[in-house]
């Protein structure tokens, strides 16, 4: 029996909330993102300023020279969230076998319903467009490859200024077929430079790519061949999987202008920390290893990393962490971006070392510190070891 795959995609999903919330901006060419004078770069941009060459990760600057009279709307990431989880229960109610790979993309595998895939898709998008009135488009296959491919072609297919909110079905059987007229570089794992590569063998399509010998792509690129040609041929064994653990936390600010005033660098790698520490303990996790992202202002861009001796979800410590690797690196120069990260997560409570003992009031402390900065915020109350720290520098 063939798998029903379908992926889903919210059509500029930011701009479609934005839309909701101010209706003249429908048709319009606008982009939600920060301000140009503020360094502040495209998050997302309606289908009118695609068309004028504007895209998301784009510096609204340069949008602006692209599309003049481009509107811009901030960005309102709580309300984003809250529709994306909307649209989420949505997919939960028709399967449990939902795979959420961003905000405003996920993948269902919707195998063991009755229904053809193309049926479940179109009701779907017309309970998403009805009840939440928001535009999606949706790809139908027999895995999650072709299911992704056949989305994106439907949605490059649209023409006009709306949303696509396609429905695009690769037959089952069909699979290579469907994917051999297409460019080579529309298949995953096909970026730049591999795209370059084959382009020197002559492999312009997928199809081309499923015609050449397995065993030669294998001998030039290694597993990474093998694979390129199974999935030129439209076999994709990936399940789809229903949660993913997290691998890293962090939380990163681009300056509106270059700082080269060390306080301030401080005072946002302690702000960052803070909210870091937080996300650690609303998962319940902790972390061992503490990164430091630093980009200059020409553009270069460095990180650092320190194994801290215990596991932490407090922000003293990776304050101190990104403190000490901060002065490390740091000589005065222009920053442009600074963050902070952790890895090495674990769910288990934190283990005391052969040479710790348990305290109590330590431990109550602790507690009562972050309780406060939860309430009042990361710099209501520091430890000693921290004002030390800030001297460091």
């Amino acid at each position: 029996m063939h798998r029903k795959i379908i992926h889903l995609d919210l059509d500029a999903f930011f701009c479609a909330v934005e839309a909701l919330r101010d209706p003249s901006l429908n048709g319009k060419a606008f982009a939600v993102g920060g301000r140009p004078e503020e360094r502040g770069v495209v998050a997302s941009c309606s289908y009118p300023a695609r068309r004028r060459g504007v895209h998301s990760a784009m510096p609204m600057s340069q949008a602006l020279r692209l599309c003049p009279g481009l509107l811009i709307a901030p960005a309102r990431h709580t309300v984003y969230r809250e529709m994306s989880r909307q649209v989420m229960a949505r997919l939960h109610a028709l399967t449990p076998l939902v795979e959420q790979l961003s905000i405003d993309e996920a993948f269902l595998d919707v195998t063991a319903l009755a229904e053809p895939g193309e049926t479940l898709a179109q009701r779907l998008q017309a309970a998403i467009n009805r009840e939440l009135k928001l535009p999606c488009s949706l790809g139908v296959a027999t895995n999650k490859l072709i299911a992704k491919i056949a989305n994106n072609v439907g949605k490059a297919a649209a023409t006009g200024d709306a949303p696509p909110n396609a429905i695009t079905v690769a037959p089952a059987g069909q699979e290579a077929a469907f994917l051999a007229p297409l460019p080579a570089d529309a298949l995953w794992g096909v970026g730049p430079k591999t795209a370059a590569r084959l382009a020197e063998l002559g492999i312009q399509t997928i199809g081309d790519l499923a015609r050449w010998p397995e065993a030669d792509l294998a001998r030039r690129f290694g597993k990474h061949g093998a694979d390129l040609a199974q999935h030129a041929r439209g076999v994709d064994q990936r399940p789809v999987i229903t949660q993913r653990e997290a691998k890293s936390i962090s939380s990163e600010t681009t300056f509106a202008r270059d700082v080269v005033d060390g306080a301030e660098l401080r005072r946002v790698l302690q702000a960052q920390a803070a909210e870091v520490a937080g996300s650690l303990r609303k998962k319940q996790l902790f972390g061992a290893t503490v990164k430091l992202k630093v980009r200059w202002a020409d553009f270069t861009t460095i990180t650092r990393q320190v194994t801290l001796a215990q596991p932490t979800d407090d922000d003293g410590p990776l304050y101190a962490a990104a403190n000490r690797l901060l002065g490390n690196v740091w000589r005065g120069q222009p920053v442009r971006l600074v963050g902070v990260g952790v890895s090495g997560l674990s769910s288990g409570a934190r283990q005391l070392s052969l040479w710790d003992k348990p305290d109590e009031r330590a431990e109550r402390l602790a507690q009562a510190i972050k309780t406060l900065r939860a309430r009042f915020g990361a710099d209501a109350i520091q430890r000693a070891g921290e004002l030390t720290a800030l001297d460091d520098i």
